[in-house]
């Protein structure tokens, strides 16, 4: 199986969001703008939160594209305008499809947020097709212990499966077009070569340790988001440091469809953004309850 080479390595910049918490996002960033299916990706933390200092996203609306919370530590609670609650704690994944429109908060879990410690975690949004952006809304809710995880048989590589498949491992969660996100962890030494439709865009963003990522020892480390070309049926990657390689590995069918985004939509046309604002701002996506 051949394997897919590095277009580039970006490095992911610093920012602020909701009432103020830092992420570090690789993507849509000068130079690094447009990875069709995807539209955002954003690393929450690692961070040490001092008692009553967490900060999350208070009530805000998005139509059009889902948006992909997974928790490695700590733990954030959601609810929304169609009255749904809850919360996720490590290892969880909220897979949220807003669809026609939904109004809902991210915040530090209450106990948490009076207690303080350390949060750390994803947010991916992904765009969806033309025919669902006016779909109901809905949640896909996955326990840790539910998200399935796979081993490599030297045992020095590990996934967590949370949509496509690896190391004959599936995910259980549905997406409305075809999508990988793979968390791996290389030991020193590891490698593993991840099949990779050749129709998918594919990337990676290293969170943890250093590696190489093609046959050519294209380097990436801590921060660092690794865009493949569309050349193979597969990615390679191989732990080159002292300590473990932390990766999120997507990939997906792009759509290939006109796209007008502002802010918390994204559309296909100016119009429909302009009866997204005018649809929240009558309360039409309703909005959440005290």
């Amino acid at each position: 199986m051949s394997t897919r080479s590095v277009v580039k390595v970006v490095d992911a910049v610093q920012t602020l969001e909701g009432e103020g918490f830092l992420v570090r996002r690789p993507f849509p960033i000068p130079g690094f703008m447009q990875f069709d299916p995807f539209l955002l990706l954003d690393e929450m933390g690692p961070v040490e939160l001092p008692p009553g200092e967490g900060k999350g996203a208070p009530d805000h609306p998005h139509r059009g594209f889902e948006t992909v919370s997974y928790i490695l530590e700590g733990r954030h609670e959601h609810r929304d305008s169609a009255g749904n609650a809850g919360e996720l704690g490590p290892g969880d994944v909220q897979w949220m499809t807003a669809g026609a429109g939904v109004v809902h908060s991210e915040m530090p879990a209450r106990e948490f947020a009076r207690k303080g410690g350390r949060m750390h975690g994803f947010q991916v949004w992904v765009n969806l097709p033309r025919r669902d952006k006016m779909m109901s809304p809905r949640y896909q809710e996955v326990p840790a212990a539910r998200i399935p995880v796979a081993s490599s048989p030297d045992g020095k590589v590990r996934v967590k499966v949370i949509a496509g498949e690896s190391l004959g491992a599936r995910a259980v969660i549905d997406t409305r077009t075809p999508i990988q996100y793979l968390h791996f962890t290389l030991e020193p030494g590891g490698h593993i070569e991840q099949p990779v439709p050749r129709d998918h865009n594919a990337f990676a963003y290293v969170f943890g340790g250093e590696g190489t990522f093609d046959p050519e020892g294209r380097h990436a480390a801590d921060g660092q988001a690794v865009l493949f070309a569309n050349d193979a049926e597969s990615v390679v990657m191989t732990n080159t440091g002292s300590e473990p390689l932390q990766v999120l590995l997507l990939s997906g069918v792009p759509l290939r469809e006109p796209m007008v985004r502002y802010g918390p939509f994204v559309m296909n046309t100016q119009t429909e953004i302009l009866q997204a604002f005018e649809d929240y701002q009558s309360g039409r996506m309703g909005r959440i309850q005290p």
